[in-house]
């Protein structure tokens, strides 16, 4: 018999092909995920990996077990769903604004679909402004977005959200954000990297750029995190995101730059009041509980 415990370690080596990276996506120590191998290798009597100081490969029926796995916990994921998740039942709309989900987001969403594997959820991700709109239409029942700190707007739209409807799950406030040998020529216009009209970073930026008499150019137009984050990786522009969604590559440029301050900014979770009210908090919940935790 195989452990699962022991399959998903040696799947998530054989996916990464490293035993750092594999022990850090499953949040276990590196010994550990090395034990799990070598238990797995012991009990089906084969080599699995082949590993040296630098490198880890799969063999032939490393290959063949990786299939076997995936199978073996997928029936063991559906078990435990059925036997354990909550009776529920229902249909959540959900919208969250891309970049959001560099926080821990992605995986409250997998638990919860695990805990609740009767309700139906529907994941929608766009711009901000578009999730609030789609909201106030009734297209979804609940979203995770950016809105100005301290004013009603929820975008440079101007449109303000409905009384009651939102709950603020984080405050952040939004930094310049570029390269490390970024620079800037003197009376250059400011490079940047941004999302389309209306986007809450776009208008914040601008107005903060033109408030402080400097000039701008948008390098770069993209609709994704990922576009933002590629194009400012590859030194076409400077972008402007969350504080605490710096990722590790990037650098926090604006003092450096000698650029404006830029405004606050609040995580938000709105909600549509014709929607399962008892769905809908379950969700947004766990959402407000456990999202900051990993910010």
């Amino acid at each position: 018999m195989y452990e699962p415990a022991q399959l998903l370690s040696f799947l998530t080596v054989a996916e990464t092909l490293s035993f750092t990276g594999a022990a850090a996506r499953l949040n276990l120590a590196q010994p550990t995920v090395s034990q799990h191998v070598r238990k797995l290798e012991a009990a089906c009597g084969r080599i699995l990996l082949e590993r040296d100081t630098q490198t880890v490969r799969l063999t032939d029926n490393g290959d063949a077990m990786a299939g076997f796995a995936r199978n073996i916990l997928a029936a063991h994921h559906s078990a435990e769903s059925y036997f354990s998740g909550s009776a529920m039942r229902g249909r959540i709309r959900f919208g969250s604004a891309d970049d959001l989900s560099l926080t821990r987001l992605p995986d409250i969403l997998r638990r919860f679909r695990r805990l609740y594997p009767q309700i139906n959820l529907e994941l929608t991700v766009s711009q901000s402004d578009r999730l609030h709109r789609r909201l106030q239409a009734g297209q979804l029942d609940l979203v995770f977005i950016k809105t100005a700190a301290n004013t009603e707007q929820v975008t440079g739209t101007g449109q303000g959200a409905n009384p009651g409807q939102g709950t603020d799950v984080r405050r952040d406030r939004f930094v310049w954000v570029g390269l490390k040998e970024t620079v800037l020529e003197q009376g250059a216009p400011v490079p940047l990297v941004a999302y389309p009209h209306p986007s809450l970073s776009r208008r914040f930026a601008i107005e903060a750029l033109e408030a402080a008499g400097r000039t701008w150019r948008v390098t770069c137009n993209t609709r994704e995190v990922n576009g933002i984050l590629a194009a400012t990786r590859a030194g076409i522009g400077l972008s402007v995101l969350p504080s605490s969604l710096v990722p590790a590559d990037l650098e926090k440029v604006g003092r450096r730059l000698d650029l404006p301050p830029l405004g606050e900014v609040d995580f938000t979770l709105m909600t549509n009041p014709l929607a399962n009210r008892d769905v809908v908090d379950v969700l947004a919940a766990a959402i407000a509980d456990n999202v900051v935790a990993g910010v």
